[in-house]
């Protein structure tokens, strides 16, 4: 059965919320001694720390004055952090990601998790350790029917709001009847998406899905706002409040973009059985600093994030296909690849067929078909 995270927003009493603040702060001050302390002993012993040494300071620590205020707060996200740092490593020593880094104040995710014996769920309300009342969640969605919470992470935004994800076994996750329909997708900036076939809902006549742009919608506003920022005295209450501002901007721009995102990989995966995309690699394409904003707007990465586990919870398959294909100057019709077409030409006529593309088309039934040959 699939596991899923379900993620409500809520609203804690002043208690609660000096509690998660104290709790989101030893969180990270434990990650970062850890982090500090195994650092070190590889640097000078080269030595090779684990989960239960790093456990077995914590404790140490616990018993010192100078950090006896870690036992003020729930033990069970001091632990969890450790588990997240020891994933980091493993996944540095296996070459997949870079080297942990420390957690900072104000650019970290402020963050804790709480496993099944730090919680309590009862009639549908959640009580966490250390705290003698339920929290105050805004239930959006309601919780599979019988569902019971294994895992609890409670996170606070930049922009000041609280969230609670509750994860669970959801018994309505499960493969849809299979679907004749295939398709290839090509990503862009002018069309968000571009389809080898319209799909009604999802894109126009043409295949092409428009890009929103969410972003340069609240460009003038969001300029604005970090334009005040920047004229405040630091470390002030004014620049707190202008700080708040301008993250509210980009956690609205972020929101809808996420929600648009959602609906489109959705209707994706419930109407096709194979989805083909180009396999980008979205961070080099940002060091380009003309283009930069644009891409970050279109959130491709996260786009193709969402396709593939909605793929895998639904029981559909998504091909990457090499990005180093020609896709756009192959014609889809005989195969003559165009050596002389530029980026600024949106349509051409092949010199060998005489079909007349559209480049983005063309590039969408390219990556469908290469696809579908790397089965």
């Amino acid at each position: 059965m699939v596991k899923r995270a379900y993620k409500y927003r809520f609203y804690p009493s002043p208690e609660q919320a000096e509690l998660l603040n104290r709790t989101f702060g030893c969180v990270r001050l434990v990650y970062n001694r850890a982090l500090e302390a195994r650092t070190r002993a590889w640097a000078v012993d080269r030595q090779r720390t684990t989960y239960v040494q790093s456990s077995g300071w914590l404790t140490e620590w616990k018993r010192t004055d100078e950090l006896a205020f870690l036992n003020e707060v729930s033990s069970v996200p001091l632990q969890q952090t450790l588990r997240h740092l020891q994933a980091g490593f493993v996944a540095f020593w296996d070459k997949r990601s870079r080297y942990p880094r420390f957690k900072s104040k104000r650019k970290s995710r402020a963050s804790a998790e709480f496993t099944r014996s730090a919680f309590r769920w009862r009639d549908g309300r959640l009580t966490l350790a250390k705290m003698t009342s339920p929290l105050n969640i805004v239930w959006s969605r309601p919780l599979p029917e019988g569902a019971e919470p294994s895992t609890v992470t409670v996170s606070r935004d930049a922009a000041g709001r609280w969230f609670v994800s509750i994860l669970v076994e959801d018994p309505t996750v499960k493969p849809l009847p299979s679907a004749a329909a295939e398709v290839g997708v090509d990503a862009g900036i002018t069309s968000l998406l571009t389809l080898s076939r319209p799909m009604p809902g999802v894109s126009d006549e043409r295949g092409k899905v428009a890009n929103p742009r969410f972003g340069q919608a609240d460009r003038r506003k969001l300029a604005k706002a970090q334009r005040n920022l920047s004229r405040k005295q630091k470390d002030s209450a004014n620049r707190a409040k202008a700080r708040l501002k301008v993250a509210r901007i980009h956690a609205r721009i972020a929101d809808r973009r996420r929600d648009h995102l959602h609906q489109l990989t959705t209707r994706l995966v419930r109407e096709t059985q194979t989805v083909a995309i180009e396999d980008l690699s979205v961070r080099n394409m940002l060091r380009n600093r003309r283009l930069a904003r644009v891409i970050s707007d279109a959130a491709w990465g996260q786009f193709r994030s969402m396709l593939e586990y909605k793929a895998q919870w639904y029981g559909r398959e998504v091909i990457p296909v090499n990005r180093w294909l020609p896709t756009s100057k192959t014609c889809s019709t005989c195969g003559r690849i165009n050596t002389t077409l530029t980026l600024n030409e949106r349509v051409w006529t092949c010199p060998g067929c005489a079909a007349e593309h559209d480049r983005d088309i063309n590039a969408a039934r390219n990556i469908l078909a290469a696809g579908l040959a790397e089965r």
